[in-house]
């Protein structure tokens, strides 16, 4: 059984930093493009950020250049997502999901996802 465990979501003051991950297992993890996207109230869910199997190409949103941080740990079967200079716009369920297909920079082929963490920024 495939599972995508977020963890590290929370309340945070407009400025501030979060660190989230996410714990991947029942698939060989090495073979599988990871990403992060995040869904805010009546919004369609957007891929926020990208990574390659092997870790050495990365994507980004526009929104979240320069702020965000996208990693993985083959080793650990967990990848993360360093946010800071967090805005009151980053406030969203934000979702883990592998990718068996490409780089990671698209948002089609995805096709396991976790279960959300909220992350919200107060101004």
């Amino acid at each position: 059984q495939v599972q995508l465990v977020e963890s590290g979501g929370g309340l945070v003051q407009a400025g501030g930093s979060l660190s989230l991950s996410c714990v991947v297992s029942g698939l060989t993890f090495k073979f599988y493009a990871m990403g992060w996207f995040r869904q805010a109230p009546g919004a369609e869910r957007a891929l926020v950020a990208g990574v390659s199997r092997s870790g050495d190409s990365t994507f980004y949103a526009d929104s979240v250049k320069g702020r965000f941080t996208i990693s993985r740990d083959n080793a650990k079967n967990t990848v993360r997502l360093q946010m800071n200079s967090l805005r009151p716009e980053d406030t969203a369920v934000y979702y883990c999901a592998a990718n068996p297909f490409g780089s990671g920079s698209n948002s089609d082929g995805y096709n396991y996802w976790g279960q959300g963490t909220q992350v919200t920024v107060s101004s």
